[in-house]
Formats: C-alpha cells, sequence, structure tokens
C-alpha cells in the first residue's frame, strides 16, 4: 500500500513510497490541505527569521573581528561606534523575532480559526437577514 513499481536498477527493483504529504493531498479534505497550506506558511516564516538570525550572527562577527584589527594601541573596544550595527540591526531581529513568535504566544495557536469561523458565521447571519 503506498507503492508503485518504477524501475528495476542493477536487477533489483526501485519502489516509490509517498510521503504522508502526498497521502493526504490525495485522500485528504479540503480542510487537510487548508491545514497543510497554514503549516507550511508557518515553518517558511520560521525558516525566515532563522536564516535572519543565522545572517546576523556571522556579519555581526565579522565586524567584531574588524573592528577588534583595526583598534589603536591603547583605544578601547567598548566605545558606540563599534555596536551600531548589532545594535540597529538587532532591534530589526528583534521585530522579525516577535512577529514570528508572539501571535502564537499572546492570541494561541487556534486563534486565527476561530477568528476565521467567527467571520463566517457573522457574514451567514447578515445574509440570511437580507
Amino acid at each position: 500500500m503506498g507503492r508503485k513499481k518504477d524501475k528495476t536498477i542493477n536487477g533489483r527493483r526501485k519502489t516509490k513510497r509517498k510521503t504522508t504529504i502526498q497521502m493526504i493531498m490525495e485522500k485528504g479534505t479540503l480542510e487537510d490541505e487548508i491545514k497543510y497550506q497554514e503549516a507550511l506558511k508557518r515553518v517558511k516564516k520560521i525558516k525566515g527569521f532563522y536564516t535572519h538570525l543565522m545572517v546576523y550572527v556571522v556579519i555581526n562577527g565579522m565586524i567584531v573581528i574588524a573592528n577588534i584589527q583595526n583598534l589603536g594601541e591603547a583605544e578601547s573596544y567598548f566605545q558606540f561606534k563599534n555596536f551600531t550595527t548589532a545594535f540597529f540591526w538587532g532591534i530589526g531581529l528583534l521585530a522579525h523575532g516577535l512577529s514570528v513568535f508572539l501571535p502564537t504566544m499572546f492570541l494561541g495557536q487556534d486563534w486565527e480559526n476561530r477568528k476565521i469561523r467567527e467571520l463566517m458565521e457573522k457574514e451567514k447571519e447578515t445574509k440570511n437577514w437580507q
């Protein structure tokens, strides 16, 4: 079940297994499709944040190394000019992180679905009155 004959390679049959996602897509309902698309969108947002975080760490690490190499003999590293990029970019990174993770903290994971159902029910009620 879930396997199809594909090709013979070196005398062995190669089977193609279907992923869970493919099976849901074939047999699933529209609700399953919607949940899958929502999960995919959420995963892409999280991946985007972690990519942003990795770039932030790498680039700011390179800036720290460059700043240390360009220090004068008795000059201290702890000057505002050495932290401006990390500080302001960090504010942007914080905003990105809050936009990805905060909605589920305060509103809950099912809030969006409940709100959609509520709005759809209100729409049905107004159409019934007209």
